[in-house]
């Protein structure tokens, strides 16, 4: 056994097979993993690891299986789960990740080839633990596989505090204690006890006040959006595989993006914080449903026709378009009078915070701040946006409304 102080949990206790684990490459790779990709350009603190993460998560998935009573080979898959749910993960943690699904068609928690040989599978093997067993865990299936990727995940559990405490926002700040506590089978389905429809609210606002603050801060949303762009670039010029990237760290592709003609400037501007601005601003109201289901291919043609249009490189035009808002944590199992219900039939509060996550939604439209008027004049004739209905754009770090560029 090994004990690992951990700024979170305090006291970490490592044994078994998951001790062993723990020393794989695999396994350190996330060492050099930030578990919020580019968040640390707005907070600096938010520099912690997936790696620390993935202690935290077995940490917590260890305490869940001695609260529910589960022990022996079951318990062993579980914990080594927890600690490899994230192995599949591709450097800058999420950012890269619709990238990622699309070269490959593998999302990060489909880790099945990396447990089929190599120094895990030899691991697994020794401790007498099943690879696709493992593998089908960390992708949430079957009855213990809620535990590690489910509405009620021990992974959510410890990414809520961990974010929060690194970045000193106090919006994530969770009672997991009491969440494990009252973690209970009805049949095959992981719910909360009877009287705890509060806590699994705590878990729904947590989430919805990180979204704006961290998750989706401006500036977070901004340069993860360069580093997308540039790492696509790197990966159309050749330079490097999409598949690559599950073997990459955070500094193995900053060097690499660096290194290509093709990137260079894009990696320099991250590196120094030089960051693209706001042209445009918009509620999801204001958008198109066309604009906001599009096509990744079709962003590349609106960009290269707003960049046209406004006259100036292709590369100065940045559209982002985030998915449409969901809220897995409202499907999330209570127990209220011997009933198992689903959250967002019993508590007034999810339809208030599903309102909420429309209204932060925002489309973007980024460009570098000297080109900010030019390209979002282009993007709202190019896209059908009406200038009059309240859009923005920064100029000298101040928002003015796009219909006074020609007055101001």
């Amino acid at each position: 056994m090994k004990t690992i102080k951990d700024s979170v949990h305090d006291h970490i206790e490592v044994e078994g097979a998951a001790l062993d684990l723990l020393d794989t490459p695999p396994v350190q790779r996330l060492r050099r993993i930030k578990q919020l990709g580019t968040v640390e350009l707005v907070y600096p603190s938010a520099n912690h690891t997936r790696f620390e993460h993935s202690l935290g998560v077995y940490h917590l998935a260890t305490e869940v299986l001695d609260q529910l009573g589960i022990a022996g080979r079951n318990a062993d898959h579980v914990r080594a789960a927890a600690l490899l749910h994230d192995i599949g993960h591709t450097p800058y943690s999420h950012n890269l990740e619709g990238l990622f699904e699309r070269r490959t068609g593998r999302s990060h928690d489909e880790v099945d080839e990396l447990l089929a040989d190599g120094p895990i599978a030899e691991t697994l093997d020794r401790h007498d633990l099943d690879p696709n067993r493992v593998a089908g865990l960390v992708r949430g299936e079957g009855r213990l596989g809620q535990l590690v990727s489910g509405e009620l995940d021990v992974d959510r559990m410890d990414y809520l505090v961990r974010d929060a405490h690194h970045t000193g926002v106090p919006y994530g700040t969770i009672d997991h204690g009491r969440l494990i506590r009252e973690l209970t089978f009805v049949g095959d389905e992981l719910a909360l006890g009877e009287g705890n429809v509060q806590t699994a609210e705590s878990l729904l606002l947590a989430r919805a006040l990180m979204n704006p603050t961290v998750y989706n801060h401006h500036v977070a949303r901004i340069s993860k959006t360069m580093l997308r762009r540039a790492t696509e670039r790197l990966l159309d010029s050749d330079f490097l595989e999409a598949v690559d990237l599950r073997t990459m760290d955070d500094a193995d592709l900053l060097v690499s993006l660096r290194r290509s003609d093709e990137t260079t400037l894009m990696a320099r501007k991250l590196g120094n914080r030089d960051l693209y601005k706001r042209a445009i601003w918009t509620e999801m109201a204001e958008v198109d449903d066309e604009i906001i289901d599009a096509e990744h291919d079709r962003l590349q043609d609106w960009e290269s026709a707003i960049a046209d249009r406004a006259g100036v490189e292709p590369a100065n035009v940045i559209l982002d378009i985030p998915p449409r808002p969901t809220m897995r944590e409202s499907t999330t199992r209570v127990v209220v009078n011997g009933d198992v219900r689903r959250l967002d039939d019993q508590s007034a509060l999810v339809e208030a915070l599903r309102a909420a996550h429309q209204q932060q939604w925002r489309f973007g439209v980024y460009s570098p701040g000297d080109l900010t008027e030019p390209v979002a004049h282009a993007a709202a004739t190019e896209l059908g946006l009406d200038v009059d209905g309240g859009y923005v754009t920064e100029r000298q770090g101040q928002f003015v409304p796009l219909d006074e560029f020609e007055r101001a």
